[in-house]
């Protein structure tokens, strides 16, 4: 898993001009177009958006905006065109693969009766999607103080000029209490781990999930069970097996 934080927030997500992510990518500030791109742009748009996934979900997102550039094969000018910077690509890709988290939880949670199934098919699904690799940094900026007990997880490998993101074990939560979302950090966010949180103590209350497991911990297995290796076939062999592990983890014992 390779997880960079790229330190954006809603002001960097302004570019030089004031344009905002929407703007860039041809938008109104409620994300609806305000005049058609062209076939040509929006062909390159959705090559950019696609390069995108495919270099952070691999590299994470420390890649560099030419490797974005190369994989969707057009010019470094291209990109910034569409993304006036790195930080607006960064979070746009970031929130499309939240969304898709958010959906995923909300379809366990209305299709799944059971609760460890609900939970179990949520795990499942984002694995499988990739999406581990793409989680934003806010979703997984979940801490306590040092010295609060309990093993460290370990840290996340960063490139030497970003700032280390470093994941430890919260406390159980509760639906109220799931990590705190800075006001800067999206709405999606917050959304997302409000549905996780919905399933979580959906699962503890049934007695079917380990009391000490957190809204955190189920991010962090999808992030953990999500592997960059160059062979598909080995990488999703790999995935399932290792989530099979860790859903194994955190399923309650009989005392």
């Amino acid at each position: 898993m390779h997880v960079q934080d790229s330190h954006w927030s809603p002001a960097s997500a302004v570019a030089a001009g004031g344009m905002t992510m929407s703007a860039a990518a041809g938008g109104g500030r409620d994300g609806s177009r305000t005049t058609p791109l062209r076939v040509d742009a929006q062909r390159n748009l959705e090559h950019v958006l696609r390069a995108a996934r495919e270099v952070f979900g691999e590299l994470g997102y420390g890649a560099p905006m030419e490797d974005v550039a190369r994989r969707a094969r057009v010019g470094v000018g291209t990109v910034y065109r569409r993304f006036p910077s790195k930080d607006v690509l960064v979070r746009r890709i970031a929130e499309e693969e939240t969304s898709r988290l958010t959906d995923q939880a909300r379809v366990a949670l209305g299709q799944e009766d059971e609760p460890w199934s609900a939970l179990s098919r949520f795990l499942r699904t984002s694995v499988a999607s990739g999406a581990g690799r793409l989680l934003p940094p806010q979703v997984l900026r979940v801490s306590v103080e040092d010295g609060a007990g309990g093993p460290r997880v370990p840290q996340q490998r960063t490139q030497p000029a970003t700032t280390e993101l470093r994941l430890v074990p919260d406390q159980p939560v509760a639906v109220a209490s799931v990590p705190a979302v800075a006001a800067e950090d999206d709405a999606g966010t917050a959304a997302l781990l409000e549905v996780v949180g919905r399933l979580v103590e959906r699962a503890r209350a049934a007695g079917e999930l380990r009391a000490d497991v957190s809204v955190s911990d189920v991010l962090l297995v999808i992030a953990t069970a999500a592997p960059s290796l160059p062979d598909a076939a080995h990488q999703a062999a790999a995935s399932a097996r290792l989530l099979d592990i860790l859903l194994e983890g955190l399923r309650s014992r009989p005392a």
